[in-house]
């Protein structure tokens, strides 16, 4: 399924934020030589903050991908192809690696004396004025998938109502299930994403211009700091999606953990059983 390549991607794009985790927590800590620093700022944020995007990317084109199959099945089938998700992911990734690489030769004001300074100091000026210009983008690009995804899901959960509703078969099943998807999608946004993009602007603001006062900065900082934290605790929170999303991952997850998984039909002779005997102690 073409979803499915989606979410392949975003399991990459977590794998490779996660390999940057030890290189961060160490030069916070301050544990390590100062010149780790150099190679978190230069080579190990950039990587962290590529593949977030390329993340969040990837949750809008699922979200798409959902919308035209769900509300506009009979529009732009070929969009569900395999080897169209396959195409797409492929400029996806370029695109933002495009937008991000400058940020790896542009951070070349590297000395001996400035080892240990915050990452925008060892930018040249162009490579500030990129920074600026790849932060607005790619917070640009955060806000519209977060907009789209509230008008896809919510599109889907008014078609999948009204015709469930209409033909009165597994309301209640697919209410639940449509509900607990499009829950888990928004949940890991709102508490992943949203506070860190509040502050992101505000932030490299405070970095690359001069109108911000000594605890201006310092207050921003934190906050970013902070919200970053939350940001990477999306790769955490993406199993649950792939959970919820993805069928083959939840049944090698129970053949794992040794537990047999029920099927829809399984779960509806349940419930059938549950009701029929509610009735019967009601008639008793």
């Amino acid at each position: 399924k073409s979803f499915i390549v989606y979410l392949k991607n975003i399991v990459v794009a977590d794998l490779l934020m996660s390999l940057t985790f030890p290189f961060k927590i160490l030069a916070d800590s301050e544990i390590a030589p100062p010149q780790l620093n150099m190679f978190v700022c230069r080579y190990s944020a950039v990587v962290f903050y590529t593949n977030m995007y390329i993340g969040i990317t990837f949750f809008g084109l699922i979200g798409f991908d959902r919308y035209y199959k769900i509300v506009k099945p009979l529009f732009a089938s070929f969009v569900h192809t395999v080897n169209y998700s396959k195409v797409v992911s492929i400029i996806i990734w370029l695109l933002l690696v495009l937008i991000s690489f400058p940020n790896i030769i542009l951070t070349n004001e590297i000395t001996k004396e400035n080892y240990s300074i915050k990452c925008i100091g060892l930018k040249s000026e162009l490579g500030r004025q990129w920074h600026k210009a790849s932060s607005y983008i790619c917070t640009g690009i955060f806000w519209v998938v977060f907009l789209l995804l509230i008008i896809f899901y919510t599109s889907i959960s008014k078609k999948i109502y009204s015709s469930y509703k209409k033909f009165r078969r597994n309301s209640d099943v697919t209410k639940r299930k449509t509900s607990r998807n499009i829950f888990s999608i928004m949940f890991v946004f709102v508490i992943c994403f949203v506070p860190y993009h509040l502050c992101r602007i505000p932030y490299t603001l405070s970095q690359t211009s001069s109108q911000f006062n000594c605890q201006s900065k310092k207050t921003l900082f934190y906050a970013k700091e902070f919200t970053l934290v939350l940001s990477a605790a999306n790769v955490c929170l993406d199993p649950i999606i792939y959970f919820f999303l993805c069928l083959p991952f939840k049944e090698k997850l129970y053949q794992k953990l040794h537990l047999k998984l029920k099927t829809s039909s399984e779960a509806e002779i349940s419930k059938s059983r549950k009701s029929n005997t509610l009735r019967e102690s009601i008639n008793i």
